[in-house]
């Protein structure tokens, strides 16, 4: 059994674990709005809202998800991150479990149809995916920083994200003004534009955490040193990325509805790891040897 079956099975645990926690933290902001609202009824001025912390089902709900991270932070030392980013979809289908059990949610029937989708792309790319998982330098994590590919990709992102980010306050700036409801369209694009901006920038923690996974591999099979400018570096790059994922994540199961805004969580943060990955680690030179591999 290769190495990135070990990773693709600590991944999906992980995953799984990150769904939950997540439906757990919305769970949470749930019961802080409801008690909010019993706690003003009959009273004439407004009674402060407690902080989320105080609610036990959010504090669970931070464990689950610091857990199933720690599984994904380890699984990045087994495989590709194209590969691992890609099986994080199978939260779409724990998903669905936890929004109808957890959150009491109605499932429809489109919403199982895709779901059987997202199984079956699932299983062609555990069989055709990239399973290689090569150990670099820090010479050559480096030099893959600095590549004009990456560099260029990294520009688009910025300006991803800035378009974004101006598309969300000028629908907040809309919805202060008017005082009613958005429009259609805003009501779609709103949650999606703040999830585009989280993810994009949120999921750029899963390529550090992947350069900071190869490098304790690096260090258990040689004499290399963990603590150096690089690492630091790579470590202090992690923490504000997975920071800000965590911080957005957190307000945006407060702002909206957990069926609409985890989806697209989910798909985002999928999407922007898996490009990362690939112009990072420059898996499109691979895909096609790896291919041609599997199919003889």
């Amino acid at each position: 059994m290769g190495e990135w079956v070990i990773g693709a099975f600590i991944n999906l645990f992980g995953s799984i674990a990150i769904n939950f926690g997540t439906n757990l933290l919305k769970l949470g902001h749930n019961e802080r709005e409801r008690h909010s609202t019993q706690d003003n009824v009959g009273t004439s001025g407004k009674v402060p809202v407690k902080p989320i912390i105080y609610f036990q089902t959010w504090r669970v709900g931070i464990l689950f998800f610091f857990l199933g991270n720690c599984l994904n932070f380890i699984s990045f030392g087994y495989a590709a991150q194209s590969l691992l980013a890609a099986l994080g979809s199978i939260q779409f289908v724990s998903n669905i479990a936890f929004a109808y059990f957890v959150l009491n949610k109605m499932v429809t029937v489109k919403v199982l149809v895709a779901t059987a989708f997202i199984v079956l792309g699932n299983i062609f790319l555990v069989a055709f995916g990239n399973h290689q998982s090569p150990v670099y330098t820090p010479e050559q994590l480096a030099e893959k920083y600095s590549n004009m590919t990456f560099l260029f990709y990294c520009l688009v992102l910025i300006l991803l994200v800035a378009l974004h980010h101006y598309i969300y306050r000028r629908g907040e700036i809309i919805l202060a003004i008017s005082g009613q409801d958005l429009r259609p369209y805003w009501q779609m694009l709103l949650p999606f534009s703040y999830a585009v901006v989280s993810g994009a920038v949120g999921s750029c923690s899963v390529l550090f955490a992947k350069s900071l996974s190869n490098l304790l591999r690096l260090a258990m099979s040689s004499d290399y040193q963990l603590h150096s400018w690089f690492t630091y570096s790579i470590l202090l790059l992690f923490l504000s990325t997975a920071g800000f994922w965590m911080t957005r994540l957190n307000e945006g199961l407060a702002l909206f509805d957990a069926i609409l805004i985890v989806p697209m969580f989910q798909i985002v943060w999928t999407f922007f790891s898996i490009c990362t990955g690939f112009v990072y680690f420059q898996e499109y030179q691979v895909l096609p040897l790896s291919l041609s591999v599997e199919l003889m």
